[in-house]
């Protein structure tokens, strides 16, 4: 797990010093070690979070042995060993123990076709000295990231938008569309980017970039193929066998590491799950979970996470949120690099600080819901779906009057909350109703916060085009997997995987998701609508697969969610400082200051709940504040 930064430029020798800037940026994601490789058109450094082979062999920009091509690699590769053995039988030669040198041995033997072969989370730079080519490349969920902007002779890249920004070549301009676009949703989709012509490499997709070829990115693997793929099984039982198997063999492979390794646990089933499956291939004594809690004890879910612990036998550390929050919430739109004003980012970014503190690596349950149906949208999809005979002169006075008279609480996803977002999204298209739930900022009111003046231009781009993008790949799907299909593109990997990469690396901290080894996905999607929500009942073949493993109480918990209680918290702790950030002059260039002041007036009197719009402008108004 590291840091990646760098260039290449024909019309003039690239700028180096830039690129040291930029690679001194990610010192956070790379503490051990730095290094720059610079000949010829390329300029690429690296930061080293030592995780395989700590020796100085492992040091990066690494040549191969032969010293046709230099790689700067940030991930993990899962299955390097046997690729390693399969490379060797073929005659090839290492000098190391690391995932890295495989990988530059796997592009020698298998060119651009290497990718298909990668188990892991990865993003790297591999320049292929002889052709004068450069091959950027990102793994298949987007768990890692990558930022570049083209230039007019070459491509200038980076780990995280802050690195990029050290270069004199990348725009300080906002993205009208990409503000729009947060706005609604409070993170920005891939492959957009907060900064004006700035890109994000998509997941599963690669760039090459040579002299004279446009800058095109391509994709290399299709989650929507094992969609269409479905497989078939003699039983249930069979089927949640297979699950079983194929979990446990992918948190094996993520169990590989010459550091501590450790794994979250929130007491739901996704994270007890990969915590089970790692005490069976160890002994459970030895096995080091981590949970966080909060005062509030509607969002604490430190007690299910003990028992848990408790249930599964293993080696159990918590802590609850203190009162530096107002000191921390900076440093955590600082770590979170693109603006991302996910609740959760709170406390993952205080989990990772206290992990760290006992362990290099942690294994997590992220992908679950997405792979398994696990979220309260989806239900709220098939119950749209029953009722659309209802017409829109009925649900819409329902939804204007649950505005007026239901109970503004402030709890966790509280039944207010999905009253009035299920009636609000209901007369839509079952496309747009999906998109709807997770919406944050509707197109009226955003007119109305928005300032005259870049009103035109911020909303000019429908915010759902992305999203119309990656249901147009999976049109003829059963609805439920074109839901999913679409949540892994977009809500997975420009927002959760987002926020576990930014506030865990901020700490460096490796984190690693065995429900997002490309097999569990695929497997699935492959799976019928039906075994995973079936009724109310969600994730219902990952259920059936763990229940030998796994008591009721687990298996059966009604999902919480790692949410934060920022409705609150904006109301208390938090309200001077969002104030602040929310009046400051770097968002008055874009937001009517009155319109921004009657969210707070309204939500400090309870008579409304802004917590999340409010916290999205707080985040946004932070992140403006320190790019300045």
């Amino acid at each position: 797990m590291c840091g990646i930064a760098g260039t290449v430029s024909w019309d003039a020798p690239p700028d180096s010093e830039a690129v040291r800037r930029m690679t001194g940026a990610l010192a956070h994601r790379g503490p051990d070690g730095e290094g720059f490789f610079c000949r010829g058109p390329i300029a690429v450094g690296h930061r080293r979070l030592a995780i395989i082979d700590l020796t100085d062999a492992g040091r990066e920009p690494m040549i191969d042995v032969d010293g046709r091509c230099v790689i700067a690699f940030n991930g993990e590769i899962y299955t390097f060993r046997e690729l390693r053995r399969e490379l060797e039988s073929d005659g090839a030669r290492f000098a190391s123990r690391t995932d890295t040198e495989v990988i530059l041995e796997a592009y020698k033997r298998w060119d651009l076709g290497c990718l298909a072969r990668f188990n892991g989370m990865f993003t790297f730079a591999l320049w292929d000295i002889a052709r004068e080519r450069l091959l950027l490349a990102r793994d298949r969920a987007g768990e890692k990231p990558l930022f570049y902007q083209p230039l007019a002779e070459g491509v200038v890249f980076a780990s995280e938008l802050q690195a990029l920004a050290r270069s004199p070549a990348v725009s300080r301009r906002i993205n009208p569309a990409a503000l729009g676009q947060y706005l609604s949703l409070n993170y920005v989709v891939d492959p957009d980017c907060m900064l004006d012509g700035v890109r994000k490499l998509e997941p599963a997709h690669y760039l090459v970039v040579e002299q004279g070829r446009p800058l095109r990115p391509e994709r290399y693997w299709s989650l929507a193929d094992a969609f269409r793929n479905k497989a078939r099984y003699g039983s249930e039982q069979e089927a949640a066998e297979a699950l079983d198997a194929l979990l446990t063999d992918a948190v094996r492979l993520r169990l590989v590491s010459d550091v501590p390794l450790g794994a979250f646990l929130s007491g739901g089933i996704d994270s007890s799950a990969i915590v089970t499956a790692m005490a069976r291939l160890g002994p459970p004594a030895l096995a080091q979970t981590f949970s966080i809690g909060f005062p509030d004890a509607t969002y604490d879910e430190a007690p299910e996470a003990r028992a848990a612990a408790r249930a599964i036998g293993v080696d159990h550390h918590e802590q609850a949120i203190g009162p530096d929050l107002v000191t921390a919430l900076p440093a955590i739109v600082r770590a979170g690099d693109e603006p991302m004003a996910d609740t959760s980012s709170v406390p993952m970014y205080f989990l990772a600080k206290f992990a760290r503190e006992s362990v290099t690596v942690c294994l997590s349950g992220d992908g679950g819901d997405e792979n398994f149906a696990g979220y309260e949208t989806y239900r709220a999809d098939a119950l749209r779906g029953a009722t659309s005979w209802v017409p829109r002169w009925v649900t819409g006075p329902l939804a204007a009057a649950a505005d007026r008279l239901a109970p503004v609480t402030f709890d966790k996803v509280s039944l207010d909350f999905k009253v009035r977002q299920f009636l609000h999204g209901h007369a839509l298209s079952p496309e747009r109703a999906h998109y709807s739930w997770r919406r944050i900022v509707d197109e009226p009111e955003k007119g109305r916060l928005l300032r005259p003046e870049v009103r035109d231009v911020v909303t000019a781009a429908d915010p759902f085009e992305t999203f119309a993008r990656h249901y147009a790949d999976a049109a003829g799907l059963e609805p439920l997997d074109r839901a999913l299909y679409v949540d892994v593109k977009t809500w997975l990997a420009s927002d959760i995987l987002v926020k576990v990469d930014r506030m865990t690396m901020a700490h460096a901290l490796e984190s690693r998701a065995p429900f997002l080894d490309h097999r569990v996905m695929e497997f699935a999607a492959s799976l019928p609508p039906d075994l995973k929500l079936r009724g109310r009942r969600t994730k219902y073949l990952l259920k059936a697969s763990q229940r030998h493993h796994l008591p009721a109480s687990i298996i059966d918990r009604s999902k919480q969610g790692f949410n934060a209680p920022v409705s609150h918290w904006l109301a208390g702790p938090l309200h001077d400082l969002g104030r602040a950030a929310t009046a400051h002059a770097v968002l008055g260039d874009w937001f009517d200051p009155v319109a921004v002041d009657r969210l707070w007036t309204e939500h400090h009197a309870r008579r409304r709940d802004h917590g999340l719009k409010l916290f999205g402008l707080t985040c946004l108004g932070l992140w403006l504040i320190n790019r300045n």
